[in-house]
């Protein structure tokens, strides 16, 4: 139990390291973060995909509004870049309050979180992103704020000290993260909506892509739009910005317009091939043949060979991975799929001789 919670610990206060390429990390420019500002839905009718959890929102926002109450607290999960900071900016256009934004690693200290809280309306909402990666000091605060709308403060030292009870109004608080299995019980069980938010459907991203191509104002084929959504790994995230950097090239080398030619050469340009991988997706796959046979291997032995952290494949590569049956998890570790094996033109003999070894697990 002792191991389990340092390794909580630490994966809460890794900082993940910008190992990945600039296409794919959360990482962007000011101009880009305008034009996510500018490219977001404000309503959940404008919201693209997601119907199961759009629909539900909906009942939520509506029974909160008739009652004329806060949204109870929700926690919103799934990997990066499906939505989540969207959908919590949504409620709050929905619930026409007041939105604070912060992240779990930008709360150090408990006076940080009370400073916030102090300041929040009746009706406004707290936004917490990665909030699986608050310390335990700061989560221990958060609990009365969330239960009893009040949070109590120790003045003083020694002999000194006395508690403070500060009462708050009534907020709603949402969080959002990436590692929902990192969120310790009391947490989770203190959220009154849980929503997951799972890899969008290409049609779903290609709806994403003409969208944002009509707010930019640049003109693109159905074709074109089909070839970004294609290999967009499943996240608007990425196909917004497939978008820009497309649109970009064709600025520069072409026309202006986007057509499915012009796309492909400038993901070709990016080195995005027709499955949505780049250079990092692809050293994975080929460490995992060349120095495992294949696999299995272990996450930190991947990692290792790469010279990177483990928490960038599990989080950023594995995932997609995973989704599209290029990789499998085993007990044993991860191992490549023939999907894989044809993708990459890896030679097929390792793959074989793999199997006379290992042969294949199967169900009872």
């Amino acid at each position: 139990m002792g191991d389990k919670e340092t390794k909580r610990q630490r994966d809460k206060e890794i900082t993940p390291p910008a190992g990945r390429e600039k296409l794919i990390t959360n990482q962007e420019t000011d101009e880009d973060q305008i034009l996510i500002l500018s490219l977001r839905p404000s309503r959940l009718n404008d919201f693209v995909g997601q119907k199961n959890v759009v629909d539900n929102l909906k009942i939520s926002l509506d029974a909160a509004k008739k009652r004329k109450e806060p949204l109870e607290h929700t926690l919103l999960s799934g990997p990066p870049g499906l939505g989540k900071t969207s959908l919590a900016h949504i409620i709050s256009h929905e619930m026409g309050t007041k939105i604070t934004s912060t992240s779990g690693p930008a709360i150090q200290r408990a006076g940080d979180l009370v400073g916030v809280l102090t300041n929040l309306e009746e009706g406004d909402i707290l936004f917490i992103d990665e909030i699986h990666r608050l310390s335990n000091t700061v989560e221990e605060y958060i609990y009365p704020a969330m239960e009893n709308f009040e949070v109590d403060v120790v003045m003083d030292k020694g002999a000194y000290a006395r508690t403070y009870k500060f009462k708050l109004k009534r907020f709603t608080l949402i969080g959002a993260t990436t590692r929902a299995g990192l969120l310790t019980a009391p947490l989770r069980s203190r959220f009154g909506i849980f929503h997951h938010l799972d890899f969008y459907e290409n049609d779903d991203l290609v709806k994403i892509v003409k969208r944002s191509a009509s707010i930019l104002d640049i003109h693109i084929d159905s074709d074109a739009a089909q070839e970004i959504a294609r290999r967009s790994r499943g996240s608007p995230r990425v196909a917004n910005r497939l978008l820009r950097r497309v649109r970009d090239w064709v600025q520069v080398k072409s026309d202006g317009k986007i057509t499915k030619g012009s796309a492909e050469e400038a993901l070709k340009s990016h080195n995005i091939d027709k499955m949505g991988l780049d250079n990092i997706d692809r050293k994975v796959l080929t460490v995992i043949y060349e120095s495992f046979g294949g696999g299995p291997a272990g996450i930190e032995a991947i990692a290792a060979s790469l010279n990177e952290e483990s928490d960038t494949i599990a989080d950023m590569v594995e995932p997609f991975l995973l989704k599209i049956g290029f990789l499998k998890r085993t007990p044993r570790g991860r191992e490549l799929t023939k999907s894989a094996y044809e993708h990459m033109g890896f030679s097929k003999t390792k793959e074989a001789q793999k199997e006379m070894f290992f042969p294949p697990e199967t169900g009872n």
